[in-house]
């Protein structure tokens, strides 16, 4: 069995920081891509940010340089941090990894979401 377990999320105001957390446990072989997704009341889920094992990362448009996706391959475990926060960065994120749980089989896995809230 495959976890991701987020940490981090919580109420601060624009042009604050966060940093949210994410640690993969469980039957792990080997962890691709992982990532951050946002949902906000009445909008798709987006991508946020992702970075491969390799450490290539990628941006939405929205968050480039106020955002930074970095992780830590030992502990499968991926950051973002963000700062200069705006009120419509306010949205419940979510980790996302392509995890192998055998030398061939793998699949994407979803942790169970952090509230990000961002005041005016």
């Amino acid at each position: 069995q495959v976890r991701l377990v987020e940490s981090g999320g919580g109420l601060v105001q624009a042009g604050g920081s966060l940093r949210l957390s994410c640690a993969a446990s469980g039957s792990i072989i080997r962890v691709n891509t992982m990532g951050w997704y946002r949902q906000a009341p009445g909008k798709q889920r987006e991508l946020v940010a992702t970075i491969t094992s390799g450490g290539n990362t990628n941006y939405a448009d929205s968050v480039k340089g106020r955002f930074t996706i970095s992780r830590d391959n030992a502990q499968n475990t991926v950051l973002l941090q963000m700062n200069s926060l705006k009120p419509e960065d306010t949205a419940v994120y979510y980790c996302n990894a392509y995890i192998y749980y055998t030398i061939y089989q793998g699949t994407d896995y979803w942790g169970q979401g952090t509230q990000v809230t961002v005041s005016s």
